[in-house]
This record gives C-alpha cells, sequence and structure tokens, in this order.
C-alpha cells in the first residue's frame, strides 16, 4: 500500500503517560533521532516529583513535549499537534493544551470504568462525542504490543511495559525518523539483559511497521533539516551542557575542579556528570548534607582549586551563611542554583525563576555576590564559563541561575573550538608582596587596581601564611579588625569590586529590527524562548517591538539604563512575582510592566504576544 508523505515546517509532539512507563525515555530517544536528522528542536520534559507517583491518577501523568522544525525555533511549542496518551489520566491531564484540529493517538487498553472514574470521567471520551473536533487514532497499543511479543519468555507484565517502544516506532514512520540509533540505543542500554533489549527492539519494530501497513495511517509526514551555520552539532541539556561548561573553565583555567555538592532535583545531574570525567582533573565530593558541600567547596578553593557547589532554592538557604564567608574571605567560587518551584520543597520537578531575591540578598551584613543566568540549554555551557572567568578574575563567589526548564530541557548547541574559548589561567602570589616598611611581608588583602581582587596564595607556599575566617579583616594586612572606620571602608569596597565587573561585560544586545519600537520586553534566564517567539509573532502580525535580554544580573551591564530611557514602556515576563522588575524599578526608577506568572511550567509564546500586542495597542 502506497501512502502519501506530506512535507511540514514544524511539528509540536507530546507523549504522556503513567510516571515510570518510559515517556521521558521514549521523548529522549526520538529527540536523539530529531537531532541526528538535522531539524532544530526544543523539548520540555514534564514529570512528577516522586520515584513512582500513582498509576492511573492525574498526578501520576509524565510527559514529554518535542518542537522540531526545519527553521530556527525558540520553544518547546505552546500546544501539541500530536498528543500520544497512554491511558485516561494522560489524556485528561493534557487534553486542556490541544487544540482543535490536532491529532490524538489514544491507547484504549486501559480505558475501563475504574480507570475513567479515577480521573473524574463518568463516560468514555473515545466514545461519547466529546473528542470531535480532533484527529482521533484510538489504538490498543498495549494490546499491539503483547501481540508482537508473544512467544517471547517475557511476562505478559514485562512484555506490556515495552509498549512506549512501540509507540516510537509508530512515532518514527509517522514523522521519517532514523531507526538504527535507537536500536543501538536499545541493545547498549540493555547489554547485560539481552532478552529485555530484543523485546523492546522487536516491540520499536512492531509500531514502525503498524505505521506502514495499517489503514489508520494513511499518511506519514516530512520535516527537513533546518539550515544552521556550519560547525559541529550535538543535542544537549541545560544540565549537561553546564557541567561541560564547568570542565572547560577548569581545563582553561589549568586548575583542577572541585565539586562539594548534595543531591537534590532539579541540579543532581550535574554531580552525576562531573564525576564521569576525573580523567580531567575533577574531583566530586558528595557530602552528607548542603553545608558540608559548600564547606567543602570553599576549603578546595583556598587549596587554589576551582571550586563548585551545585544546588536549588531549599538547598542555597541552607548555603547562605558559608557564601557570605567566601564573601570575606574573597575566595572564587561557583554556585550553581538550579531553580524550582517554592518554597520549601515546593515543587522538586517544575520551573520556576523565584531565586534572583535570595540570590541578591540572602546573606546575613553586607555581602554581595554577582549572578551569571543562561538563557538557553546550550547557553549554559558559556554561562559556566562566564561564571569561572567572573570568580577567577575578581575573587568572588559568583551565583550561576539555570532552573529546571532550562536543566531538563534540550536543543542542538554549536560544539565550540577551544580556541573561541577565554583564557581563565590564574597567576598565585608567590613571593611576599609588601613595599616599603612592609617590604618582605606578604599582604593577602592588597589589591589589584584594576580589579580590586586581592591576591591568591596556595597554603604551603613559604613566607605567604595569613589568616582566614569570617570575622572582619584589616585592609592590606588581614588581620582580625574591629575598627569601625576598617570595616566601613571594606564594606564598600567588597562592593566596588562587585560594581566594577561591569565594566568588563560587553555591550547589551537589542533586537530591534526596524529601530522604532517604542515597547522593550526585558527578560532573564528561560524566559528568553517565550519572549523571542513571542515577539516574532508581534512583528509577523505588524507590530513593532523590541528585545533585550540580561545574562548578568548583578551587576547590570553599564549600558543597561540608557537602553530602558530609549523605550516609552518596559515590559519583564518571569516566572515569580516581578523580582526582576522590582531591581529594575529600584535601581533606574523606570515604571516597569512587571508580566508574571508561577504554575511551575514555562509561557506560552501566544499567550505572552497578546498581552504585547495590548501594551502596544494601549501605547
Amino acid at each position: 500500500m502506497t501512502k502519501n508523505v506530506q512535507q511540514l515546517d514544524q511539528v509540536v509532539i507530546r507523549i504522556a503517560g503513567d510516571s515510570g512507563d518510559g515517556m521521558q525515555l521514549t521523548g529522549d530517544r526520538f529527540t536523539q533521532e530529531t537531532a541526528v536528522f538535522g531539524n532544530d528542536l526544543a523539548t520540555f520534559p514534564n514529570f512528577p516529583a516522586e520515584i513512582r507517583a500513582p498509576q492511573g491518577t492525574l498526578a501520576g501523568v509524565s510527559s514529554f513535549q518535542l518542537h522540531f522544525a526545519d527553521h530556527d525555533i525558540l520553544t518547546a511549542g505552546d500546544r501539541p499537534d500530536v498528543l500520544v496518551a497512554m491511558n485516561p489520566a494522560a489524556l485528561k491531564a493534557n487534553l486542556g493544551d490541544v487544540p482543535k484540529g490536532a491529532t490524538l493517538i489514544v491507547d484504549t487498553h486501559d480505558f475501563t470504568t475504574r480507570a475513567l472514574a479515577r480521573v473524574g470521567w463518568s463516560s468514555n471520551p473515545l466514545e461519547d462525542g466529546s473528542l470531535e473536533g480532533y484527529n482521533v487514532h484510538a489504538v490498543d497499543l498495549t494490546q499491539l504490543t503483547l501481540d508482537a511479543l508473544e512467544g517471547t519468555e517475557l511476562s505478559r507484565k514485562d512484555a506490556g511495559r515495552s509498549k512506549n517502544m512501540f509507540a516510537l516506532g509508530l512515532l518514527s514512520w509517522m514523522y521519517s525518523r532514523p531507526t538504527e540509533g535507537t536500536i543501538d540505543f536499545v541493545r547498549t542500554k540493555f547489554a547485560n539483559k539481552p532478552e529485555i533489549a530484543e523485546a523492546n527492539i522487536t516491540a520499536f519494530k512492531a509500531g514502525w511497521n503498524f505505521g506502514e501497513t495499517t489503514e489508520a495511517f494513511g499518511v506519514s509526514y516530512e520535516v527537513k533539516p533546518a539550515t544552521v551555520p556550519a560547525g559541529t552539532y550535538r543535542n544537549i541539556s541545560g544540565n549537561l551542557a553546564l557541567a561541560y561548561g564547568l570542565i572547560a573553565a577548569g581545563q582553561r583555567s589549568g586548575l583542577p575542579l572541585f565539586l562539594g555538592a548534595y543531591p537534590i532535583t532539579p541540579a543532581s545531574d550535574i554531580l552525576h556528570e562531573l564525576s564521569k570525567h576525573k580523567r580531567f582533573g575533577i574531583r566530586t565530593f558528595q557530602a552528607e548534607d548542603e553545608i558540608a558541600g559548600i564547606g567543602a567547596a570553599l576549603g578546595a578553593a583556598f587549596g587554589g582549586s576551582l571550586a563548585v557547589t551545585t544546588s536549588s532554592g531549599p538547598g542555597i538557604a541552607l548555603k547562605g551563611e558559608t557564601i557570605g564567608l567566601a564573601v570575606s574571605l574573597e575566595l572564587p567560587l561557583i554556585i550553581c542554583d538550579i531553580q524550582r518551584g517554592g518554597p520549601s520543597t515546593g515543587l522538586p520537578t517544575k520551573t520556576e525563576q523565584s531565586d534572583l531575591l535570595q540570590a541578591m540578598y540572602g546573606r546575613n551584613g553586607e555581602a554581595p555576590v554577582p549572578i551569571v543566568a543562561p538563557r538557553s540549554p546550550g547557553d549554559c555551557f558559556a554561562a559556566a564559563v562566564e561564571a569561572a572567568r567572573i570568580a577567577l578574575t575578581y575573587r568572588t563567589p559568583v551565583f550561576l541561575l539555570s532552573d529546571g526548564y532550562l536543566a531538563n530541557g534540550s536543543e542542538p548547541w554549536q560544539v565550540p573550538s577551544v580556541d573561541e574559548l577565554p583564557d581563565l589561567s590564574v597567576e598565585f602570589a608567590t613571593e611576599p608582596n609588601g613595599e616599603g616598611p612592609e617590604e618582605g611581608t606578604y599582604l593577602p588583602y592588597l589589591r589589584d587596581p584594576e580589579t580590586l581582587a586581592r591576591p591568591w596564595a596556595v597554603p604551603g607556599t613559604a613566607g605567604l601564611e595569613h589568616r582566614i575566617g569570617g570575622i572582619e579583616k584589616a585592609d592590606r594586612t588581614g588581620n582580625i579588625s574591629y575598627d569601625p572606620d576598617n570595616h566601613d571602608f571594606m564594606t564598600r569596597t567588597r562592593q566596588a569590586k562587585v560594581d566594577g565587573i561591569a565594566r568588563s561585560l560587553p555591550p547589551m544586545e537589542v533586537d530591534d529590527p526596524d529601530g522604532d519600537a517604542r515597547v522593550l520586553v526585558l527578560g532573564w534566564g528561560s524566559t528568553y524562548g517565550p519572549i523571542g517567539a513571542a515577539c516574532r509573532h508581534v512583528r509577523a502580525a505588524g507590530g513593532s517591538i523590541a528585545q533585550a535580554h540580561l545574562r548578568h544580573l548583578n551587576p547590570f551591564p553599564n549600558d543597561l539604563g540608557d537602553i530602558l530611557k530609549r523605550y516609552d514602556k518596559v515590559v519583564i515576563p518571569e516566572m515569580n512575582l516581578g523580582q526582576l522588575a522590582q531591581l529594575i524599578r529600584a535601581k533606574y526608577l523606570n515604571d516597569a510592566i512587571s508580566v508574571t506568572q508561577v504554575r511551575g511550567l514555562p509561557f506560552k509564546a501566544d499567550e505572552l504576544a497578546e498581552m504585547l500586542q495590548g501594551v502596544i495597542t494601549h501605547d
């Protein structure tokens, strides 16, 4: 049977089912093959915090959304063109996001009266007409998988677990995805369980063949590769990119990299990844708690390492005193905060941007810390290198604010050449630096006149012994000092050092194609994609709007104030209750329009576009 192949320029697919049923694995494999094919893509994994959430319930639904296209895209998509729902809970939890006319592929196997009642349905939506307007494919994927694996040594229960691979095979046929990589991946993943590997491969091939032969699917689709600048690309998640950025920073600095961390969602993957790379001089220490993790990292910084600690909001709260100690000691330390929903343990697997003010002010005393924020999964690499540059150059702890959306999401990333990376090499103090009456002595708080950074001496260097600790230091000598004037001077000097970082920052980029926009959308972190896509929508509809995005949140770039003055209105979308807007209003006296949500989900670009169009219209 010959089937039609239709060309599409982009598709958004969401795969949903019970947590633990392999939805994330299915989505990841489809993503990897899509990356190999050459499409631009963006992903949004969304799953419960529980290891095995209650089966068949709305709270237990896990989903994976993938947006891929033949052109440059910025987000994982607002609403899926295709929803694959493996049970009633998955269908109900996601149906509200699916527009009419979209395709629903529904596994009918678990649409029993009991399962429907568990999610609050008194009738079967596949039969009562409530799905009218959708292109519905009601298929017993589970039974088809069981039939394909009949005769194997697997139990019925184990065979049924391969239904995700059957669905992956069907989707691979529908969208002309390569299959060899998935087959090789399964054989490698289950190398110690060959019967499981072959069962999954059989189910995968059965799904592909089902699409090829059934009359239910008369059309397959093709999305051509995207045109991108020449280079080497790979699909990468935010946490993996951040880990690679830290490794690169260690290599470019010539320093051993030390990570002191306690596992916490969604930051744990950084610890897992760095632990695999001991050959690069990396040491990872999984501490007994958050305080021990950062304490060990700060000790490693004192010892001459490029020191890192990773956590999320709750762990950052525990690390607060030691961050203040790092400010006082003036030692380089990278603090990676992979933000999640709060307060307290909040929403461990959901995204949020609500730690900005915590990073700015969440310590006792005047304890300024620079803040760097990546804007996309791939950008986490460059942000990590930049955080290391600031930490090493200015001898200061630095916050790197990522979030769950970036950490777990992925996109194609152009691998940079080593020559493109900055030289982060460090000169340690090797001899006394005192002059005049102090000649022959070591002054640990004698400062570089340009950066105000103090010297960094490796412990054990002869003649460079000095005190460390949290009590205020005397200028130059580092001796304990309770002198009021000295404390005022040291406090202002530490602040001036952080403020001075702004002089090293490049001019901000403002996306204002026609140069006549009167409204500027200012963002930071992971809102970059939704804001950029929303601005594209506005421009496509004939509107004029400008976009600027902050990587450096403390200090702000020197030209930010002048940029804000060029526009009549400034709109700041954030996944918090307006924390950047508060900082902008306070520093620049700009009556910014704050647009906020704290739903544990990223902004939808079309909703942002509608809001921005309203701001322009009422200008």
